[in-house]
């Protein structure tokens, strides 16, 4: 009886354990290990930086647009040490300002077929923006002919700053334009609030048509579409002041969107179709002129918006994580502060009380943030580098 006794005894003792080693998770290598930002592409460095992009075409390359006019392709490996000239736009660039330049790049969602990508960039008597396509030559998948060039939108611009600049292609196929409220400060000229421009908005064309002489179409579902008020049918959203960066989530496909604010306020928002986002009655959370009544019903207000208390000015919109290398980051909106450097994430699975977390502070401006093929993270300082994160070694 006894032998039985200690038999069962052990028996039992070792389902005991095994259940509870069954149990015990698989320990994740990443936790409680800071995150860092190293160089992406240590071999290589770039002229001012400011947008990222791949072609969407499995190549596994990189395109960088540099401001003074002029795009980079380069393989995305680590220790590669060249790059080659894919555009250059420099003869017909207005970099002169500090907003000034070429300032956005985006492929066709089709571009494996078609060879088309589109770029926005100032230009000069008069000063306006541009927004243009081209075509990759048929003969150097690296090179772009120079000679393609077709523009399909321009819109003056009464000051240097303020030019927005980021262009990128929906979910709908789409290219979506952010365009700023024209410069100076304050918006002199209340472009935010007049939908009879195009300045102060996100735009919204159909560049696989053409409609009253024009070289892209209107969806049909843009919110202005039809109007007799003379509003601009081109805009998908207004009241924005500047937005450098916005993005789409690749999972959700909601669009977001960083607006740089005027003295006190940054913000970021979600953006709907035909929402009015308040700018220049509104700063953030709060009223810019409060003596002007600051009347806000029918205003979209941010989801999140940051002071200038700690040296931040400058907002540098990102992108919702969704790759596989940080997995702490999955599902949350990264974006950084260009002058202070600061990088946060901001989790929003409750939109009405997002949470937001400071990364770290980069010891350079962070001036745009990109995606590879993989959609993992890359960052463009405006020290001339591009960096990724990854986890301090032990």
């Amino acid at each position: 009886m006894k032998s039985f006794f200690v038999a069962t005894c052990i028996l039992i003792s070792l389902f005991v354990f095994n259940a509870c080693v069954q149990e015990d998770p698989v320990p994740d290598p990443t936790e409680d290990r800071a995150l860092q930002l190293v160089e992406a592409f240590p071999n290589l460095s770039f002229n001012r930086p400011l947008d990222i992009q791949h072609p969407g075409d499995g190549s596994d390359r990189l395109f960088v647009v540099e401001q003074h006019g002029v795009v980079t392709v380069f393989p995305n490996q680590q220790e590669t040490g060249e790059k080659s000239t894919f555009l250059n736009l420099v003869n017909q660039v207005n970099d002169t300002g500090n907003e000034e330049g070429l300032l956005g790049l985006a492929f066709h969602p089709d571009y494996a077929s078609n060879g088309f990508f589109y770029v926005n960039y100032t230009a000069s008597n008069p000063a306006r923006t541009v927004i243009s396509r081209f075509q990759v030559s048929e003969s150097d998948p690296d090179q772009a002919d120079p000679q393609s060039e077709m523009v399909l939108l321009e819109i003056d611009q009464p000051y240097t700053n303020h030019n927005g600049g980021k262009i990128a292609f929906g979910p709908d196929g789409y290219l979506y334009v952010s365009v700023g409220d024209g410069g100076s400060g304050g918006d002199p000229q209340g472009n935010g609030q007049n939908r009879a421009t195009l300045l102060g908005s996100i735009l919204r064309i159909d560049i696989d048509a053409s409609s009253s002489g024009k070289n892209y179409g209107i969806p049909a579902d843009n919110p202005f579409v039809g109007n007799e008020e003379g509003f601009r049918e081109e805009i998908y959203a207004y009241g924005l002041r500047n937005v450098w960066k916005f993005s789409f989530d690749t999972e959700s496909n909601r669009l977001w969107a960083a607006d740089v604010g005027q003295n006190r306020f940054e913000e970021i928002s979600l953006i709907e179709n035909g929402g009015n986002y308040g700018w220049n009655t509104m700063e953030g959370f709060e009223c810019f002129d409060p003596e002007s009544g600051c009347e806000q019903e029918g205003l979209e207000l941010p989801i999140w918006a940051y002071d200038h208390s700690e040296g931040d000015a400058s907002v540098t919109g990102g992108y919702v994580y969704r790759g596989a290398a940080i997995p702490e980051l999955q599902g949350q909106y990264v974006y950084a502060d260009f002058i202070s450097g600061r990088i946060w994430s901001l989790e929003f699975s409750d939109l009405s009380d997002p949470i937001n977390k400071e990364l770290m502070q980069a010891p350079f401006p962070v001036a745009a943030f990109g995606l590879d093929q993989e959609n993992e993270l890359l960052i463009s300082g405006f020290d001339g580098k591009i960096y990724k994160f990854d986890y301090q070694s032990d």
